[in-house]
Formats: C-alpha cells, structure tokens, sequence
C-alpha cells in the first residue's frame, strides 16, 4: 500500500508542474498578442500616412508631362490648372489630327478662302466652269484645259477661248493666261496655267510645296468649284503614282473642280485635279505640284529638300 505522505507529495508536484505550465503558455500568449498589437499599430501608422500623402497629392496640377504641388496651406493655382489643361488638351488633339490624317477645321475654312470660282467663255458663247487657287500678287494656278482649248479627241478644237474670269466677292474680274504646260489634251501632266488679274485682291495666298512624295494612302484634301456651286471640301487618300506623272485618289471629281486645290496635311498646296475617270466621279487624277509651274512667279522660291526629309521621318514614326 502506497504511503499517504507520497501520494500527497506526487499532487503537490503535479499542482506545481501545471501551474508552471499555464504560466509559461500565458506569457508566450502575452508575448504574441504584443506582437500582434504591434504589428497591428504599425499597419495603422502605414495607412494613415499613406491617407496623408493622398490629400496632399490632390492639390496637385495637372500638366502634360509632369505636375507640381502646392505647398502645405495654399490652394491650388487655376490659372496654371486651366493653362496645363489647355496645353494637354491640344497635344491630344493634334495627335488624334494626324492619327486620323484629319485638318483643322480653322486651318481649312482659311485655305478656302484662297480658291476661286472661274469661268471662260468662248467665242460661240459657251461657258465652261473651274477653280483656281491664289498664289499672291495677282497670279492663280488652274487647269490649261479650263482656259485654253484643247483638241477635240484626234482633232483640232474649232473652239476659242474668249475671255477668262474669277469670281471676286460676287464679281466676275478678268485674268490672262501668262503661262501654260504643254498638253494638247485634258488630263495630262503639262495640263496647267497660269492666270493673272490686275485687280486689287485681298486673298491669302497659299504656301506651294512642290517637292510633296504623294506616299501611298497619305491623306489629302480637295477644294474646288463643285458644279458652279461654289468652293466644296472633299478629302481622300493618295492611290498609285501613273506612268504619265500623275497620282490617282479616291475623292469627289466632280465637274468644276479641276484647277482647284489639293492641300497635304500641313495646309500646303501640293497639287491640282484635273480629271477622273470616265463614268466614275470617286476616281480622280491629280497633278502634282512641280517647280516649273511658278516659273513666271516673282521671288518664288522652292521648298528646301529637308521638308520632305522631315514628312519622311514624321512618317516613320507611325
């Protein structure tokens, strides 16, 4: 028989080994839960000092490439805001203009106010229509075949070019051929004159470019005298170059729109319809601009080979 005094001995040891052990997984309870409250305090700390950095970052100016803040107590500066916005506002919208080969809306209405209607009547008493764009000082460049006649088919026309005239502020001014290409037919690559009036006229005079590439599907705009109606936008995209000099696109060729203008996407004046095909207004010919069309100009002078060096690298970076 197992003696009292040991059996209680043995409980008071087993007494003390579990209080022993409570306490030691207290403290490391203890332990941890500090830990954690510190932990936990230091995740609020972050948070609220991230939640100050974002009300002070909303003072900040929005600008095209870089803002700067207010300091600590000033409000922000409108006058910079609206004039960054203003500034971001057109970067985009020049952007997207020449993404989408579009012309400013400014910059056209400006460019139409260059072009004239034109009219020549011959001898029998026939009127013929067309366009003719102002280069300054009084000259126009136009289609040979809209103020002198050109054979008939295999022929000789018997018709005779009379008079010519633009239309100046509702007012039909005459003008005389001083220079002309050498076609003998419509839709040639010598079919080009030009015109001169003595009139006192205030046009804008465009800016000719006649070294423009005419690359494939770069986006052109056509102004011209649709049928006697007055001077009608219409824009397209360059085709194929022809063996006769010539460049093919797909915009409106109505009647009355040779001579007119068609503007690359700086507003330059870098060529002229002159033509379409039989049967089909949508397929036009263009007559690119070259330098001995402003022969007879005074102080012209040709664009330097760095412009088309420059179209070239803008191109590129598409």
């Amino acid at each position: 028989m197992i003696p009292r005094r040991l059996v209680y001995s043995a409980s008071i040891a087993a007494t003390a080994m579990s209080c022993y052990t409570l306490g030691v997984v207290h403290t490391r309870r203890a332990t941890q839960d500090a830990s954690y409250d510190a932990k936990l305090e230091a995740i609020r700390v972050e948070v609220r000092s991230e939640l100050g950095k974002t009300n002070r970052t909303a003072s900040l100016v929005p600008a095209a490439t870089s803002g700067h803040a207010n300091p600590p107590g000033e409000s922000p500066d409108v006058t910079s805001s609206a004039a960054s916005r203003a500034r971001l506002v057109a970067e985009i919208k020049k952007e997207l203009q020449q993404e989408m080969g579009l012309l400013p809306v400014t910059l056209l209405r400006a460019r139409r106010s260059s072009f004239v209607e034109l009219y020549s009547y011959d001898k029998s008493g026939r009127t013929n229509y067309g366009t003719a764009g102002y280069l300054g000082n009084g000259y126009f460049i136009t289609v040979k075949h809209a103020v002198v006649a050109l054979k008939d088919d295999d022929r000789q026309s018997p018709r005779q070019i009379a008079s010519v005239k633009i239309v100046y502020k509702d007012q039909q001014i005459p003008a005389k051929v001083v220079d002309a290409g050498d076609a003998d037919v419509e839709v040639h690559r010598g079919d080009w004159a030009i015109i001169k009036t003595r009139a006192d006229l205030d046009l804008p005079a465009l800016r000719v470019d006649s070294v423009f590439a005419y690359d494939f599907a770069e986006p052109i705009f056509r102004l011209g005298n649709d049928y006697s109606k007055g001077i009608i936008l219409s824009t397209g995209y360059v085709g194929q170059h022809t063996s006769n000099g010539l460049v093919t696109c797909l915009t409106d060729g109505h009647p009355g729109v040779s001579g007119g203008g068609v503007l690359d996407q700086r507003g330059n004046l870098v060529g002229i319809p002159i033509g379409r095909m039989l049967g089909d207004y949508r397929f036009s010919f263009i007559l690119p601009i070259r330098a001995e069309m402003l022969r007879k100009l005074p102080n012209y002078e040709r664009p330097a080979p760095i412009v088309a060096v420059a179209a070239a690298a803008d191109q590129q970076q598409y």
